[in-house]
């Protein structure tokens, strides 16, 4: 059974910086992306970056691109999302997520592509 487990989530001040972790366990599938997605209160569930993990390309929103930074470690199975100049809209529940098939394009690309989530963290941005 895939389980994704998020942490990191917190509250920040604008323009601060954190750092999110999504640790896999269970892994009987060979990952095709695993992604960050994000909801705000009374908002669709939107894309905000995913990591193509056998190749390694990343593809982000804009709204996050050049602020927002993703990354693995193999080792410990675990992909990070750095985020920095967080900005208040930036507030949301932060999910990760994993696909194990192919899709494109990968930006914007419906959430139902993917096959696994995590529970959630939350970040708040303060202004």
């Amino acid at each position: 059974q895939v389980q994704l487990v998020e942490s990191g989530g917190g509250l920040v001040q604008a323009g601060g910086s954190l750092r999110l972790s999504c640790a896999a366990s269970g892994l009987t599938v060979n990952p095709y992306l695993r992604a960050w997605f994000r909801q705000a209160p009374g908002k669709e569930r939107e894309f905000v970056c995913a990591l193509n993990w056998n190749i390694g390309l990343t593809y982000y929103a804009d709204s996050v691109k050049g602020r927002f930074t993703i990354s693995r470690d193999d080792a410990k199975n675990t992909m990070y999302l750095q985020m920095s100049s967080l900005k208040p809209e930036d507030t949301a529940v932060y999910f990760c997520a994993l696909a194990s098939t192919f899709f494109a394009p990968v930006v914007g690309a419906r959430s139902d592509n993917y096959d696994y989530w995590g529970h959630g963290t939350q970040v708040t941005v303060s202004s």
